[in-house]
C-alpha cells in the first residue's frame, strides 16, 4: 500500500539530541540537546509554513535554519524557493545549486525548474539545465527535452511517439512536442488515433480529448461526446463514411466495452464487425476481450478469438500491451479451466520486445510449450524450449523464479550469504551525508523527504556500498530502507537484510496463538507496511498489518480484545488484531493462503467472486486477480512467505505447496459467518 507521510510525533528533546548526535556526528556539550531541539523544531515549522502556503513563515523559518547551520537547512532553501517557483529567475536558481551541489534537493529543484522552463517556453535556459539533470526520471522532462532536439533538426521521430505513448497524463510538455513534431509532419494521423484509443481505454478522457484535438476542435469535441456516453453517440451520430468516422465509431465501442462488454459485443455482432475497417474491428474484439478478463467472463477468450480472426492477411494490429496481457489470462481460465494455449503463444508472441522479457510471460509461454507438446509431432523440441525458457528465469528470488525452478525440479534453495561487510565499508556508508540527511529526516517523521533523500544517495553505488547502506538501515530499523536498498543488489544477495525478522517473538506468538504459519504472518506485513508501525495508507490502514479502522474495531469485539482507536499502531495490539483476522479469513478460505492473502488486500467478497467459474491451477488463478495491486501482492506475499519459512527453518521450501491446490467455486453453501467478514 501507499505509505503517506506520518503526523510528526513530539518527542522528548533528548531523543531528539541523542537522534541528531548519532546521524551528524555532533559533540555531546551541554548546550546540545536545547540548540538541537530548536534547529529541528525550525525545520518541522518550515515544512507546516510550506504545508499552510504561509510564505512569510517559510522565509523566516528557512532563514534560521540557514543561520544556524542546521544539516537539513537545505530543506527550507528548497520548499522556500520552490514555493515561489513561477517568479522566479535563473541567477536565483544557479545561487541555490551552488549552495547544496551535489544533493538531492539540488536535483530535485532541477526538476521543477526544468517543467517551469518548458511551460515559459524558454529553450536557451532548458537546453543548458538539462545535461545536469541526474536522475532524469520525469517523462514530461524528457518530453520537452525531445521538443528542444527537434528544434535543433535532430530526428526524434521514434523516440517523441514512444514517450508520447506512454504519457499517464494530459502534460504540457508530452502535448507540445506532439503537436510540433504533428504540425511538422514527423506524428501522421494514425498516430494520433492510436493515442486517442490508448487513452480512451485507459479511461483518460482529458487526455484523449487533448490528443484528437490535433485533428480539429470538430474531432475533439466529438471525443469527449463519446466518452461521456458511447451508447449515445452509438446510437445517434456513429457511422463508417471514412477513417474519421470509423475511428470515432471504434471509440465510442471501446467505451461501451468498458462499461459492458457484452453491450458492446452484442453491438458488433448487430452492426459494426461488418463495417469498421479491419484493423478496427480487431482492435474492438479485443478491447472488449479485455473488459471481459477484467469480469472473468467466459466470453473473454472468443472475443481475443475474434480479433486474431479479423486481423488475419494484411491487417497489422499492434494491441497494446496490457490487452495482450488479458489475452493470455483469459486463455489461461478458457475451457474451462483446460487452457487455450496457442491464444496464449499468441499474445507472449504479439507483445514487445521488452515485456516478452517479463518473468511472468516467459513462464506462462514455457507452459504453453509444455501444453503443446503432447499433441505435436515437435513435441521433443517443444519440451525442450519450454525447459530452455523455464531456466532463463529460475531464481529464488521472485514469483515466476520460484515456480520455473519447481517445474524443473530444482529445490529452492536461498543464496549464499555474501561476505561480511569490513568495517571500511560500514563507516563509509555511516558518514555518507545524504544517508546522514535521510535517516535525520526520517527521525523527524518527515518520513516523505526524507525516502526521497535516501534514493537519491543510492544512485550510482556498487553492490557492496548498497548493502553497507542497507545495513546501515537494518542497524537503524529503518526497514523499508533497509529491504528496498538490499532488493537493489543482483549479484551479492543479502536474504536476512532482504528478509528481516523485527519483533521476532511478539510476531511468532501472536501468529501461533491465532493457529497461523508465522512465515506467511512475515511475507504479509513485509507487503503491507515494510515493518513500519506508524504506516498509514491512502484510505485509513494503519500499523505494522495495515488494519482499517473498521476491521480492528470488529476484530477487537469478536476476539473479546479491550480495544480503543489510539492502540490501532501499537505493534502489538495490531499484531493480535491482524494475526486474528487474518485466520478468521484463511479459515473462510479453506485454508488458502492465496484467496486469504486476495481477501486480506481487497475484502473477502471480492476473491469469493473471483473463485467463480473454471477451477484453475493456483498460480493462474492469481494471475487472473482483476485488480493490479491485489495480484501483484498476492504474487509477493507468497513468495515473502516461502523465504521466511526457509529461513526461519533452515530448509528448502515449496511455493506450490504455498499456492496449494486447484481453485474453483466453493463447494455446498457459504457459512453465513463468513459474510460477517469485513
Amino acid at each position: 500500500m501507499t505509505l503517506q507521510t506520518p503526523t510528526p510525533l513530539r518527542c522528548h528533546i533528548l531523543l531528539r539530541a541523542v537522534a541528531l548526535a548519532a546521524i551528524t556526528g555532533a559533540l555531546a556539550l551541554p548546550s546540545a540537546p536545547v540548540a538541537a531541539q530548536t534547529t529541528n523544531d525550525t525545520v518541522l515549522e518550515a515544512r507546516e509554513a510550506l504545508r499552510k502556503r504561509d510564505k512569510p513563515r517559510l522565509a523566516a523559518t528557512r532563514a534560521a535554519a540557514l543561520a544556524a547551520n542546521h544539516p537539513l537547512a537545505m530543506w527550507p532553501d528548497y520548499w522556500e524557493l520552490g514555493n515561489r517557483l513561477a517568479d522566479a529567475q535563473q541567477d536565483e536558481l544557479n545561487a541555490f545549486y551552488a549552495r547544496w551541489p551535489g544533493t538531492y534537493v539540488e536535483d530535485r529543484l532541477r526538476n521543477d525548474w526544468l517543467l517551469e522552463l518548458g511551460r515559459r517556453r524558454d529553450w536557451g535556459n532548458f537546453r543548458a539545465e538539462y545535461p545536469r539533470f541526474k536522475l532524469d526520471d520525469d517523462r514530461e522532462v524528457r518530453c520537452y527535452a525531445l521538443l528542444t532536439r527537434h528544434l535543433d533538426g535532430q530526428d526524434v521521430t521514434d523516440d517523441a511517439r514512444a514517450a508520447w505513448f506512454a504519457q499517464r497524463d494530459a502534460d504540457d510538455g508530452c502535448a507540445l512536442l506532439a503537436s510540433t513534431l504533428f504540425d511538422a509532419k514527423r506524428i501522421g494521423r494514425d498516430d494520433v488515433w492510436r493515442k486517442t484509443r490508448l487513452a480512451v481505454e485507459a479511461n483518460r478522457p482529458r487526455m484523449a480529448r487533448q490528443a484528437a484535438a490535433l485533428l480539429g476542435d470538430d474531432m475533439a469535441n466529438a471525443v469527449s461526446e463519446l466518452n461521456d456516453n458511447p451508447q449515445r453517440y452509438l446510437t445517434r451520430k456513429a457511422a463508417t463514411q471514412g477513417r474519421g468516422a470509423s475511428e470515432l465509431t471504434a471509440l465510442a465501442l471501446i467505451r461501451s466495452a468498458a462499461n459492458d462488454p457484452d453491450v458492446a459485443a452484442t453491438a458488433m455482432n448487430d452492426r459494426w464487425a461488418a463495417r469498421l475497417p479491419a484493423d478496427l474491428s480487431a482492435w474492438v474484439w479485443a478491447s472488449i476481450g479485455k473488459q471481459a478478463a477484467l469480469k472473468l467472463s467466459n466470453s473473454a477468450s472468443d472475443h481475443f478469438q475474434r480479433a486474431e480472426l479479423t486481423r488475419t492477411g494484411n491487417v497489422d494490429v499492434a494491441l497494446p500491451d496490457d490487452t495482450l496481457a488479458w489475452k493470455l489470462r483469459a486463455a489461461l481460465r478458457a475451457n474451462n479451466g483446460a487452457g487455450r494455449w496457442q491464444q496464449v503463444m499468441q499474445a507472449v508472441t504479439a507483445m514487445s520486445s521488452s515485456e516478452q522479457r517479463e518473468p511472468a510471460w516467459i513462464y506462462w509461454k514455457a507452459r504453453a510449450l509444455q501444453a503443446l507438446a503432447g499433441s505435436s509431432q515437435d513435441g521433443v523440441a517443444l519440451g525442450a524450449q519450454a525447459r530452455e525458457l523455464l531456466a532463463s528465469i529460475a531464481s529464488p528470488l521472485h514469483f515466476y523464479g520460484k515456480l520455473a525452478m519447481e517445474d524443473l525440479g530444482q529445490p529452492l534453495v536461498l543464496p549464499a550469504a555474501p561476505a561480511p561487510l569490513t568495517p571500511e565499508e560500514r563507516n563509509a556508508a555511516a558518514q555518507h551525508p545524504g544517508l546522514k540527511r535521510a535517516l535525520l529526516l526520517i527521525e523527524l517523521d518527515l518520513r516523505s523527504e526524507g525516502v526521497r533523500e535516501w534514493n537519491f544517495s543510492l544512485f550510482g553505488m556498487g553492490e557492496r556500498e548498497l548493502l553497507a547502506a542497507a545495513q546501515l538501515a537494518c542497524e537503524r530499523q529503518v526497514w523499508d530502507r533497509c529491504i528496498n536498498t538490499s532488493e537493489r543488489t543482483r549479484e551479492q544477495v543479502d536474504m536476512a537484510q532482504r528478509f528481516p525478522t523485527p519483533y521476532r517473538s511478539d510476531v511468532v506468538a501472536r501468529a501461533r496463538e491465532a493457529g497461523l504459519d508465522p512465515a506467511y504472518v512475515y511475507g504479509l506485513i513485509r507487503q503491507e507496511s515494510r515493518f513500519i508501525t506508524s504506516a498509514r495508507s491512502s484510505v485509513g490502514a494503519s500499523g505494522l498489518m495495515q488494519l482499517m479502522p473498521a476491521t480492528a474495531r470488529w476484530t477487537a469485539r469478536k476476539l473479546g480484545i479491550d480495544y480503543t482507536h489510539d492502540r490501532i499502531t501499537e505493534h502489538g495490539t495490531n499484531l493480535r488484531l491482524g494475526t486474528g483476522y487474518l485466520k478468521m479469513v484463511l479459515d473462510s478460505f479453506d485454508g488458502s493462503q492465496a484467496m486469504a492473502a486476495a481477501g486480506y488486500n481487497a475484502g473477502p467478497n471480492r476473491p469469493r467472486k473471483w473463485r467463480e467459474g473454471p477451477s484453475l491451477d493456483a498460480a493462474a488463478w492469481a494471475e487472473n486477480i482483476p485488480f493490479t495491486e491485489t495480484r501483484d501482492y498476492v504474487k509477493k506475499v507468497l513468495s515473502n512467505a516461502t523465504d521466511y519459512a526457509a529461513l526461519l527453518s533452515g530448509q528448502p521450501q515449496s511455493l506450490r505447496a504455498r499456492l496449494g491446490g486447484a481453485i474453483g467455486p466453493h463447494a455446498g453453501a457459504a457459512d453465513p459467518a463468513e459474510r460477517e467478514l469485513p
